[in-house]
């Protein structure tokens, strides 16, 4: 067998494992987080939920399949770690800066919410609070 071709075999099978398990780590987790973001809204959680997988599925493995073209030829088993090496090392750290994007802009929208909760007086002002006169 080819070494290119077995390089390739095994980023994506490594690759494709690791979308689908940070995937899953994310949606399964950050469902809580979603629920306190949307006030407790659990049918609005689980759909933005699952749309935030849908699109992290579709850039991540976008970006896999992208970035499979190697241009250089790989002769031996020592090139063929260094090739993954440096091919995994990228999506790794792309996997991580997608991550990192979506806990900070559902931090911003958690953040914003709490914000506006703050807005509102704790209790219901009534008409029976006097304001005394200047000078009392």
């Amino acid at each position: 067998m080819d070494m290119t071709v077995l390089a390739y075999v095994v980023y994506l099978l490594i690759s494709v494992c690791l979308t689908v398990w940070v995937a899953r780590t994310l949606s399964s987790n950050g469902r809580v987080f979603l629920a306190d973001v949307l006030h407790g809204n659990d049918a609005l959680a689980d759909a933005v939920n699952r749309l935030l997988v849908v699109g992290f599925y579709l850039v991540n493995l976008g970006f896999v399949a992208l970035y499979l073209k190697s241009g250089d030829t790989i002769d031996d088993a020592r090139q063929v770690f260094e090739a993954l090496s440096v091919k995994l090392g990228v999506v790794l750290l792309v996997l991580g800066v997608m991550h990192l994007g979506n806990v900070y802009a559902l931090n911003r929208i958690r953040r914003r919410g709490l914000l506006e909760r703050e807005q509102f007086p704790p209790i219901e002002p009534d008409d029976h609070t006097r304001i005394a006169p200047a000078g009392v």
